[in-house]
């Protein structure tokens, strides 16, 4: 997305105060009555709907024709959308305390935690959240790292020199350099927190990070406890990479660089904010047996398979389930490819123009396996959401946010040697069990390396917005948490001159990550659950549901429910009823990488 469309975005956040309008405020003297209640959530879901299908459609233009028009096209109508939401979350204040029915109380609660950022109701507040949330966006959107001489690079640059390099200096240059952008943040950064607090509570929480937990179906400190619950269950099977991954970079780099013992230096992973281990795999890696290896990519190649039969074969996945076959407009109006006339955003997404059945995927697809993949996730989210298209208005969303992402990787989790085998893409019989440590490795570097980073962004922020990091200690609470849970350390000393927090896209972008983290965790529980429901009792990581109609009855009935019920509910119904959420999936799934790991790991000193 642009950095013209994002700024214009953050700057409708308080579009009232930009138009030096007054906060719409409802000035009735009597006690409201759960009738009006039920009429008020029952207007907002209309009037919502409505400004929705205007913002995707304008989105859509603006993200498959990208021109400056389109660009402020897409920021007016979300900008609508903003101004309404907020508006209507004052105003659903009124019926605090007021005993209503079950599902008026929670549409209520989903439209006071709809919004990530909300000034307070003062107009000029509202203007000075809005520039100083554009400001954070842009200063990291333009970020560039200079030397001396003139010469500058980007995020992509940089970031590249951290996945191909194995030069310590080099690396350690385009770390230290991307962070370079973030210090000028921090003081704009401490007054955006003060001002979505006060927003935050004139909503009744009681701070801004209260008001993004509470939208889990919980109390804000249950939620809290609940996923620190969840990283202590899988923590074992981090360390035990996390120890592996040492000893090989140490081997790789030497001890001045990597040390035998205690935390990793955050430079050498292959990553920029060390989330992703992918990077180094080769470095890494357990042996690979030898013969012939499941090729996805050449086999599409192979046989010509284009764009638009990679969907096709994605598609066949879900009415394998027993899914209908997507709408004729899917094909009609998608994006499969990057056209050659004009500039579009080519990030793959899922999109749910009208809420109802216009449903369509933006993907530039190329003949790759790793876009095979994408396309089983997203057309995971599409599924989802014409499952859940039968729901009121505010309840077209999945159970949690960390269910749509978890779900489309679910889907994405079933793209097994066995299933490439039936639909053709590989040469059965699938590789025996030495085969399957390389490719649960990979995963691991992605999936199992990912959950510290997706846990500690927001836990520094949760403590941010309630005073317990000051902004004297900004910088050096989030080393001391990317230490108590990556085991990761900075290369160089950093000081409160730094902002590192800023260095990542969410945190000036104001955007929640725990769903991510979530979407980590559920993903592998969806996948035990369904698995089970199937009937398959061999190893997880080699089970594919496809083909199984019990499996995809399940999933369906999840699906559908969207928003509507508590969470918990919404997954009791794919995992036999359970109705926690629970990492044990995730050992299951890699139970013989930690074997494996434990193996190598015998008289090393594990932990930091």
């Amino acid at each position: 997305m642009h950095q013209l469309l994002l700024a214009a975005l953050l700057a409708a956040a308080a579009p009232n105060a930009a138009q030096g309008k007054p906060m719409t405020q409802v000035t009735s003297q009597t006690p409201p009555t759960v009738e009006e209640a039920r009429t008020f959530v029952d207007d907002a879901e209309k009037r919502l709907l409505a400004l929705w299908i205007d913002r995707e459609r304008a989105s859509w233009v603006q993200s498959t024709f990208i021109t400056s028009d389109t660009e402020l096209m897409a920021a007016k109508a979300a900008e609508k959308v903003i101004n309404l939401t907020v508006d209507l979350a004052k105003q659903a204040t009124r019926f605090d305390g007021l005993k209503l029915p079950e599902d008026v109380s929670r549409k209520l609660l989903l439209l006071k935690t709809s919004l990530t950022t909300v000034g307070p109701s003062e107009p000029e507040k509202q203007a000075e959240v809005a520039r100083i949330g554009a400001s954070l966006e842009s200063t990291y959107g333009k970020g560039q790292y200079c030397k001396p001489d003139g010469t500058c690079r980007d995020l992509e640059a940089l970031s590249r020199v951290l996945d191909e390099s194995r030069n310590p200096a080099e690396m350690l240059d385009a770390w230290v350099g991307w962070r370079t952008i973030s210090p000028p943040m921090r003081e704009p950064y401490r007054r955006f927190v003060e001002l979505q607090n006060e927003g935050a509570r004139e909503l009744g929480f009681a701070d801004a990070g209260a008001m993004w937990r509470s939208g889990y179906d919980m109390p804000p400190e249950a939620f809290a406890a609940e996923v620190e619950r969840l990283w202590q269950q899988v923590r074992p099977l981090y360390v035990a990479l996390h120890c592996h991954v040492r000893a090989r970079l140490t081997e790789a780099y030497g001890k001045d660089v990597v040390p035998q013992s205690g935390p990793m230096p955050a430079h050498v992973l292959g990553n920029m904010w060390s989330q992703t281990w992918g990077g180094v795999y080769d470095l890494v890696k357990p042996p690979e047996p030898q013969g012939k290896k499941i090729d996805v990519t050449a086999a599409l190649r192979a046989k010509n398979i284009g764009p638009v039969d990679m969907v096709k074969m994605g598609e066949r996945f879900f009415t394998s389930l027993g899914f209908p076959v997507l709408p004729q407009t899917f094909w009609e109006r998608s994006m499969l490819v990057k056209p050659k006339d004009r500039d579009v955003v080519c990030h793959a997404s899922a999109w749910d123009i009208d809420f109802e059945s216009d449903l369509r995927l933006k993907m530039c697809i190329e003949q790759t396996g790793d876009d095979f993949s994408t396309i089983h996730h997203e057309l995971g989210h599409n599924f989802y959401q014409r499952a859940y298209s039968g729901q009121p208005a505010l309840y077209r969303n999945s159970a949690n946010d960390g269910f749509h992402e978890g779900i489309g990787d679910t889907l994405a989790l079933s793209v097994t040697p066995e299933y490439l085998t039936q639909i053709g893409l590989a040469e059965g019989p699938p590789p025996g069990a030495e085969g399957d440590l390389p490719y649960l490795m990979r995963m691991a570097l992605d999936k199992v390396a990912f959950l510290p980073f997706g846990k500690l962004i927001d836990q520094w922020r949760w403590e941010v917005f309630s005073g317990k990091i000051p902004p004297e200690r900004y910088n050096q609470a989030w080393w001391d948490l990317v230490r108590e849970y990556q085991g990761i350390v900075s290369p160089v000393p950093r000081s409160e001159q730094d902002f590192d927090p800023g260095a990542k896209y969410h945190v000036p972008s104001n955007v929640p990550y725990t769903r991510y983290f979530l979407a980590d965790i559920l993903q592998f529980q969806f996948h035990r659950g369904l698995c089970r429901i199937a009937g398959q009792n061999g190893p997880l990581h080699r089970c594919s549901i496809y083909g199984n109609k019990a499996a995809g009855e399940a999933l369906a009935k999840m699906l559908a429910m969207g928003q509507s019920r508590p969470w918990p509910e919404a997954l009791a119904v794919v995992t036999g009823g359970e109705k926690k959420m629970d990492a044990t999936a995730i050992l299951d799934y890699f139970a013989p990488l930690k074997a494996w790991l434990d193996e190598q790991n015998r008289g090393r000193t594990c932990g930091w």
